[in-house]
């Protein structure tokens, strides 16, 4: 991919206060290269230091997906275990960093949401979504890799550690009314017409509320939920990471063909 076009991955533009990024891969399902994790970082980054940024809204390129988590290719450059734990290392980043963003996050979902996806979804404050938002982290059934702790933390505050298992253990994608009545969605609106004029409709609601008021209730919210560090999910990352199933998986997906899962 030249400079340009990966510069292009990932739009940013602001007006009357709300910025809105936009995930710019349609044709790849705005899957994430990491020059785009960084990217989004950067941008929340920027929204802490200016002021005139109120609110941020995330969402995909395209009529059929919000984002789809890392583009695959972007584990084929994998060759120590330290290259895992430094994946996993940018990803609890730059989701740390989404998530404590001085200003309010919406994440507007339209198709699908999956893998880092949906995990940049669950560190956005609000989500709203379609009735074609499909929600989930279908990897064992993919790659065979596992969540950061990080992840695994946020996403148990958000729905529970019953629904979190039930998730991940079925790698199903959830559909929008049931992602609504489990708290990944806080909405849900007929199609994508509708769902850019409510969550601009919201955006527009946030950013003329009180900064401070918004802000510390984030950090409060944010206070009550602890993270475990890390150090203590680094076996479980080497444990997936480097057997011979994530080797498998990866090219099992490349191939699009079935896994074969030898559990080593």
């Amino acid at each position: 991919m030249d400079l340009a076009a990966e510069a292009n991955d990932l739009v940013f533009e602001c007006n009357d206060g709300i910025g809105r990024i936009t995930f710019n891969r349609p044709q790849a399902r705005n899957a994430f290269t990491f020059a785009m994790y960084e990217r989004l970082a950067a941008i929340c980054e920027e929204a802490n230091g200016d002021q005139s940024i109120k609110v941020l809204v995330l969402r995909g390129a395209g009529d059929k997906a919000f984002a789809s988590g890392t583009d695959i290719n972007q584990f084929r450059e994998f060759r120590t275990p330290q290259d895992a734990i430094d994946y996993e290392n940018r990803i609890d980043r730059v989701l740390s960093t989404l998530e404590q963003c001085r200003v309010p996050t919406i994440a507007a979902i339209h198709g699908f949401c999956t893998g880092g996806g949906a995990g940049i979804a669950a560190a956005c404050d609000l989500r709203i979504g379609t009735k074609a938002a499909k929600i989930g982290f279908p990897i064992a059934r993919t790659l065979g890799n596992c969540l950061s702790m990080s992840n695994v933390s946020r996403l148990t505050a958000l729905i529970g550690a019953a629904r979190v298992k039930d998730l991940i253990f079925t790698a199903r994608l959830v559909e929008a009314a049931e992602a609504a009545s489990v708290g990944l969605l806080g909405e849900v609106v007929d199609d994508l017409a509708a769902l850019e004029k409510r969550v601009d409709e919201v955006a527009r609601l946030l950013a003329g509320h009180a900064p401070l008021t918004l802000n510390a209730t984030k950090q409060a919210v944010a206070r009550l939920q602890r993270r475990l560090t890390r150090d203590e999910g680094e076996d479980l990352i080497l444990m997936c990471y480097t057997s011979q199933d994530f080797c498998e998986g990866l090219d099992a997906f490349l191939n699009k063909r079935a896994p074969q899962w030898r559990g080593q």
